[in-house]
Parts: structure tokens; C-alpha cells; sequence
């Protein structure tokens, strides 16, 4: 019998996770505790311990323990940090066998302020990186970031992307109104548009429309729900899959270990209507854990037609089976409806930047989420996760088009895009700790199910200015762009890394990925044409079925040496894919056609670094980095620029490279200059990002040579952090340099440019300030954004919402209230 090989890739990858569960493992050091309240000896749930020479930080559970695994001979300097006791440092000498310990914490005599407690956050977090090693997952030798919410002073109520990313090397923002409702990230010369580059993520699963067939995020979680954000570059394509942005996964907050309930709720209004609500409740009874949120948004835009509103909602239930097993249900909804203003032209720009004659152009997002995890411990060195997830999603759009942006909207027949994403997956993980030759080293082995039942129409919508996503059966005869199409796609993956510790100082992490991918396209297009008076003259209904199978192994290598305790050198190298898909192909757009031959994308990624700490006070992390494509995706012009289709082409433009600087520092000067100022606080930050692009080769014209779009020359983010007692504050000043849309680097025109998708986006320098203080358990938040009130934007759409050029706010203010019992 002749079985199909995701059957086969499948069974081999269950069969593989099976043997491993009876590795033969030799004893490991382990450095376990207990941490009690000093009043009534009960145990302190969530409390952290920061081991200075490993960089690791425990968590204490509900019972007050922790346990650190892979511990050498040594001596330790652990520091303890729990909120409203008294912190601890200690120094502990692991010997040839496991040691437990018991902490006791004094309660504070007095309630500390924001200053203060930021700074004991921070004296352990710092700019934080992921350990070598986190639950099942391995992060050695990659470049990773973290971003720390409760360090963040600012718009979180709106997702202000710009500040919440402050401090993350070289990401390119296309910048919204719209409260943050989509995310758009890109970086090293990657599209930003929502964020299809990255594997986005919640939790550790996928939350974008299809990751094969429709890798964009239409769905973004709320900045005040989470904890931390945490990005790993290009290398993570190895766990996470093909993509060259590498991952974002977006952790929630956790509950509360020593409340039953936890109640937050924040209000905040801001320009142009903005009104947003958080409420939140957490708490621990038992084993049984919760998490949960809703979320309401309400405004508009600086612009006209341009308003917005959204339901968002979000449960986490954890149940701890045992000490080693335990159970996670989580549930996202989002819906969100909003008005799109659409693009105009750069002479309307810098006329007037908040016009905009469409005001029939309507945009609905249904999202929903499901995802259960199962961890177990089989032992102090081998961990498990079976991860079960599901999307059935929606988005739809209508609105009038046109390619000629300054075009009246004539009130007929409008475009309808209706997008449905049902798709389900399963991700089993295999971590595990052994000796080799003496040496420490890690194993992780894993696979993932990922099957999607897509499908896309196109064709007439109402004639009216509501939102109806009702197709208009009365105008199939002779409406021309109109689609239907099912898209049954399938992933199944086999992924592994392993650590070989070769010394104390030195670690390797080869690691492989094999890749099945299958799409497929079922169904047909319509090809009508009128004559003069809008007369079918030809109308014929093209079936259009088609299957692409493809495999392939993807391969990569790290390195990290430990110099000393605070500076580690790093490198890794790492190949990637990206697959076109007929989704892609088959939607009809006013701004662009497509290459009937264009095909999948192919490169690596590599970086080299050094990353630390210097006399406790300057976090540094700085290194270069390089990404290469071969048959990289793009646009290039066409010929005909007095066509009234489009004038862009998409396809596969040519092999192009990338290499850049980047670098980000950290200086707390306070603690250089006046350490005993405890109630004081003051951080210097600089962010910068230099990138060189160059097109290698191409066999369009006008190409090679080019530099390539989406990649200014400068990325720079730089500001301050301060505060004294309650009072925190931030202030930021972000720069990016020009940069082209284009591989035929199209200067911009201001005057003739009569679609807007053309031409560079001009360099623009924006300053941001934000204020919080605190008192008792309520905080007032507050602050500008674009403080000099700057007339810039930061994308030319081609699509929704465009076409056009889509300008970013002016100067705007808002204001926040929290209040937590």
C-alpha cells in the first residue's frame, strides 16, 4: 500500500517521540527550595530567583518551590525578589549532589514606590534574553528579545507599537490609528504588513489567518493583557517554521498565585474619540488557575470615514493534575468592524493629510481561538507539551477601489473580498537533559499537524455606503472581478536541536527541520468583458484546480561562549523558505497584478553578536546580521504608465542580500552616578539599526543593482526612562531614514503620482512622551504621541485599505486609569 507521505512523516515523527520518552538519562545536579512567608511560614507563590552566573530566573509555584536543573560544581549568587517582601541575596555552593534550601521573606514595613519597585524588577531583568533552555523549547545561540510590559511608560491602551518594540533592534512599523488593532511589524528588509513575515503567536500557538496559505495576523492581543513579548529572529525558523522574520510569540499574563481574585480595570480616552476598556479578574483556587479579559475599543481616526469598534475577549484556565502534569484551556474572541478612509495621493498628502473621498469602504474581522496544552515532567530532565489549537476566522471587506486614488467614488457597485480561515493543528515537544562524554547537553525533538480548509470569494457588493457584505446577485452578469475559491492546505513537520556543551564556556546547537507542504486550489474565476455602454460581449467561467506538493529539510548551526558572567559572544546561521500560495495569486487588486510564473522564495539568516552587562549598569546587546534571498517577492513597475489598471507588477524580482549593525544599549545612569538615590530613577536608551540592501541579480529590468524596498538605512530609537517616588516617565525619539516600496526604487512625486502606491517613504523623525504615578492601587497614565505634531506616513497600501498612501496620526494625547483590588 502506497500511504502519502505526511502519513508517513507523521507516524515516523510519533515513533521517534516515543523512543525518546525511554532515553536513558544519567543524574543531573539539581538546586531546588521552598520560599515562606516569614509571619506564618506559608509559601510564596510567583516570587523570583535570579541565579547570576547561569542567568536563569525561577518562578516560584503555588506551593513556593522551585526546582534548576544542569547545575555544574560551583558557587551560585542567587538574588530573591518577591513583590512586597523584602529581597534577598544569597550565595550557594552545589556540591556532588542535589541541594534543597528554605528562604524566608520579611514582609516591607512600608508600601514601595513605582521608582523602586521598577528598579528591583529591573536589577533582575535588565534587558532580558531568553535562557539557553525555557520550558520545551531551545533558544541557545539565537538572537532573542524580550519585551517586559510592566517596564513599558506608555500608550499601551492603544498598542502604540512604536514604544511598546522601543527597544528592539531594527523592526520597520507600518503605523495605524485604529487602537493597535492590527499589528504590522517587519525588519532587515521584510514587508510589515501585518506581520506576515514572522510566525506570530499567543502561548506558544498560532493565532495568523493560515501559516501556509495566508500568513497574515488580522488579530492582535491587547498590550495590557500581556507580560511579555517575546522575539526571536531569523534562526528560529528551525522550531517554529520556514519564515525569515523568525517568531513573535505574545505571552499573557499569568494568574495570580496568591489572590482568589484579582480584579483589574483600566479606562482611557484619547484624541478623536478614542475610548478603550480593560477589565480584567485572575486568581488561584487550588489546582485551578484562571485568567480572564474583555476588551472594548471605540474611536476614529484623524481622517475622515475612518471610525472603529471592537469586542475582544479572552479566557485562560490552568488545572494542575499533579506536581507534574498540568492542564491549559485558553479561548480568544475578537471582532472588530471599522471604516476605512482608503489612500490618497502624495499632492492630497501634503494638501491636506487627513482627506479622504471614500466613505463606503468597510472592513469585519471574526476571530476565534481555541488551544489546550498538556505539560508533563517525566523527570527533573525531560519535559513534554502537546499543544492542540484551532482558528475559525473570518474577514471581509467592500468599498470602492479605484486605481486613480483622487477618483470620486461613483455610488455603484462595490468590491467584495470575503476571506473564511477554519484550520487546526497539533505541536508535541520533547525536551530532555543528558550527559555526553562528561558533558552537559540538551535534546529537543519535536512535530507538528497543521491542516487549514480555507476559502476566498470575490466578486459584486451592495451599492449603498453601510457595511453589507452581502454579495449583490443582481450584478454577477457583468461584474468583472469575481472568484471562488477553496484552499485545502497541509503542513507536517518534523523538527530537532540539540546543545553539546563543549566546555563551560563554549556551546554548539546544530538543528534540523523537515517541511511537507502541500496547497491546493479548488475552483474558478470569471473572465467578462463589456463594451462601451456596458454590454457583455464575452463571459466565460475559467475552473482553476490545482495541486503543489513540496519537501525539503531546512538546517541551521549556533554558537554561544560565555567570556565571563555578564558578556556572551553569539552566532547562528540558519536556512529559510517561503512558499507562495494561490491565495495570493487568485484576488483581483487595483493596485497590482500578478506574475503568472511566480514561484517560492528561498535564503538564510545569519547573525553575530555580543550581549551582557557591564558593572551592572550599561545591557548591551550588539552584533550584525545578514539575510539572503533567492528569487526574493516584490514589485517592480510596468511600462504602461498611462494604463488605468495597475501600474505594479508582483512576482519574483530577483536575488537580493541584506547586512546591518545593530545595537542596543542600556545605561542605567543613576546607578553610576548617585546609586544611593533610592527614590530616583534614570535609564538612557539607544536603539540602532544600520542596513545595507542590494538587489544581486534580476531578469527584470532596471533591477539589479537596486537597493531593496522596506529597508531604510537608519533605524533609530533612542530616550530616557525616569521617575522619582510615584511618578514614572519616558520620553522617545524615533528616526527612520527614507526607504523604497519598490524594486525599481521609484523616487516619490509629489505632484504627478496621481495612485499613491509608488515612490519612496520619506524619512520622518517622531517624539513620543508618557507619564504614569501611582498611588495606593490606582495609577494615572498619561501622555503625547508625535509630540511636534510631524506630517509623515509610513506605508503606500496596494490593497485594503488603500490604495494609497495611509498617513499616520498627528500629534495625539491620551489618558489612562487603573485601579487594581
Amino acid at each position: 500500500m502506497n500511504f502519502p507521505k505526511s502519513y508517513i512523516v507523521y507516524r515516523t515523527s510519533l515513533i521517534l517521540l516515543f523512543f525518546l520518552l525511554n532515553f536513558p538519562l544519567l543524574a543531573q545536579f539539581q538546586l531546588s527550595g521552598t520560599i515562606v512567608n516569614s509571619e506564618d511560614d506559608k509559601p510564596i507563590a510567583g516570587a523570583e530567583v535570579f541565579n547570576a552566573q547561569t542567568k536563569e530566573i525561577y518562578i516560584t509555584n503555588s506551593n513556593g518551590k522551585f526546582t534548576s536543573e544542569k547545575l555544574k560544581n560551583g558557587s551560585y549568587d542567587l538574588t530573591i525578589f518577591a513583590f512586597g517582601f523584602e529581597s534577598m541575596q544569597q550565595n550557594v555552593v552545589v556540591g556532588d549532589s542535589n541541594l534543597q534550601l528554605k528562604y524566608t521573606l520579611n514582609k516591607l514595613e512600608t508600601e514601595l514606590s513605582e521608582v523602586i519597585v521598577s528598579e528591583k524588577r529591573e536589577e533582575i531583568y535588565a534587558l532580558k534574553r531568553l535562557r539557553p533552555v525555557e520550558g520545551t523549547a531551545i533558544y541557545a545561540g539565537k538572537k532573542t528579545e524580550v519585551v517586559l510590559m510592566a517596564n513599558i511608560v506608555g500608550n499601551v491602551s492603544s498598542n502604540n507599537s512604536r514604544q511598546i518594540y522601543a527597544q528592539v533592534a531594527g523592526l520597520n512599523i507600518y503605523e495605524d490609528c485604529s487602537a493597535g488593532l492590527q499589528l504590522n511589524l517587519g525588519g532587515r528588509g521584510l514587508d510589515p504588513n501585518r506581520s506576515a513575515n514572522f510566525n506570530t503567536r499567543q502561548n506558544g500557538y498560532d493565532i495568523s489567518a493560515d501559516v501556509l496559505g495566508y500568513p497574515e495576523s488580522y488579530y492582535a492581543p491587547p498590550a495590557e493583557a500581556l507580560g511579555e513579548i517575546q522575539v526571536i529572529r531569523g534562526a528560529a525558523s528551525l522550531q517554529y517554521g520556514t519564515q525569515f522574520g523568525g517568531l513573535i510569540n505574545f505571552k499573557f499574563k499569568k494568574p495570580n498565585p496568591n489572590k482568589k481574585v484579582e480584579l483589574t480595570s483600566r479606562q482611557s480616552v484619547g484624541s478623536f474619540g478614542l475610548y478603550t476598556n480593560f477589565t480584567s479578574l485572575s486568581g488561584t483556587v487550588g489546582k485551578f488557575s484562571y485568567y480572564t479579559y474583555y476588551n472594548y475599543k471605540n474611536g476614529e481616526c484623524f481622517t475622515c470615514n475612518s471610525e472603529f469598534e471592537s469586542d475582544n475577549f479572552y479566557t485562560h484556565f490552568g488545572y494542575q493534575i499533579s506536581d507534574k502534569s498540568k492542564l491549559e484551556l485558553e479561548f480568544t474572541y475578537l471582532n472588530y468592524l471599522a471604516q476605512q478612509a482608503g489612500g490618497i495621493s502624495d499632492a492630497q498628502f501634503y494638501e491636506d493629510a487627513s482627506f479622504s473621498n471614500r466613505e463606503r469602504n468597510w472592513f469585519d474581522v471574526d476571530w476565534k481561538l481555541l488551544s489546550l496544552k498538556f505539560l508533563h515532567e517525566f523527570s527533573s530532565s525531560t519535559e513534554l507539551s502537546v499543544n492542540l489549537f484551532g482558528l475559525k476566522a473570518s474577514r471581509k471587506a467592500v468599498g470602492f477601489r479605484s486605481n486613480r486614488v483622487n477618483q470620486p467614488d461613483p455610488d455603484g457597485v462595490r468590491d467584495l473580498i470575503i476571506g473564511d480561515f477554519q484550520n487546526w493543528g497539533a505541536e508535541t515537544r520533547l525536551l530532555t537533559r543528558y550527559k555526553l562524554f562528561n558533558q552537559d547537553a540538551v535534546f529537543l525533538i519535536g512535530s507538528k499537524y497543521y491542516q487549514s480548509a480555507n476559502s476566498a470569494i470575490q466578486g459584486p457588493g451592495s451599492s449603498g455606503s453601510d457595511a453589507n457584505f452581502d454579495i449583490d446577485t443582481t450584478q454577477t452578469a457583468t461584474y468583472a472581478n469575481q472568484s471562488d475559491f477553496d484552499f485545502p492546505n497541509l503542513n507536517v513537520s518534523l523538527f530537532g536541536e540539540n546543545i553539546f556543551y563543549l566546555n563551560d564556556m563554549l556551546s554548539i546547537t546544530p538543528g534540523f527541520r523537515f517541511e511537507y507542504i502541500r496547497t491546493e486550489s479548488v475552483g474558478s474565476y470569471q473572465e467578462i468583458a463589456t463594451d462601451g455602454i456596458g454590454q457583455v460581449i464575452f463571459s466565460d467561467t475559467i475552473p482553476d484546480n490545482r495541486i503543489f506538493d513540496r519537501s525539503f529539510v531546512l538546517l541551521g548551526v549556533g554558537l554561544s561562549y560565555e567570556a565571563s558572567e555578564n558578556a556572551e559572544l553569539y552566532a547562528n546561521l540558519s536556512q529559510n523558505y517561503r512558499s507562495v500560495t494561490f491565495n495570493d495569486i487568485r484576488v483581483a487588486q487595483p493596485g497590482f497584478v500578478i506574475d503568472p510564473n511566480i514561484t517560492d522564495e528561498s535564503g538564510f539568516t545569519a547573525d553575530l553578536g555580543i550581549r551582557g552587562n557591564y558593572k551592572g549598569n550599561l545591557s548591551y546587546d550588539v552584533g550584525i546580521f545578514a539575510l539572503a534571498y533567492k528569487n526574493r517577492l516584490g514589485f517592480v513597475n510596468k511600462e504602461n504608465p498611462t494604463s488605468l489598471t495597475a501600474e505594479r507588477e508582483r512576482g519574483n524580482v530577483g536575488d537580493a542580500y541584506m547586512v546591518g549593525f545593530e545595537s542596543l544599549l542600556d545605561w542605567n545612569v543613576k546607578g553610576t552616578f548617585f546609586a544611593e538615590k533610592a527614590e530616583l530613577k534614570l535609564n538612557l536608551f539607544a536603539n540602532t539599526s544600520i542596513t545595507k540592501s542590494e538587489y544581486i541579480s534580476s531578469e527584470r529590468n532596471g533591477v539589479e543593482g537596486n537597493e531593496v524596498e522596506f529597508v531604510p538605512f537608519l533605524n533609530l530609537k533612542t530616550g530616557a526612562r525616569f521617575g522619582y517616588k510615584n511618578l514614572l516617565g519616558s520620553v522617545q525619539f524615533t528616526h527612520l531614514s527614507s526607504q523604497f516600496t519598490d524594486a525599481t526604487n521609484a523616487p516619490q512625486d509629489k505632484i504627478d503620482n496621481l495612485r499613491g502606491i509608488r515612490g519612496e517613504i520619506p524619512a520622518y523623525s517622531i517624539m513620543d512622551l508618557s507619564l504614569s504615578y501611582t498611588y495606593k492601587s490606582a495609577r494615572l497614565e498619561s501622555g503625547i504621541n508625535n509630540l511636534l505634531n510631524r506630517n509623515y506616513f509610513t506605508r503606500r497600501a496596494t490593497g485594503y485599505p488603500g490604495p494609497g498612501i495611509i498617513p499616520s496620526s498627528p500629534r495625539t494625547w491620551y489618558v489612562a486609569l487603573q485601579v487594581k483590588i
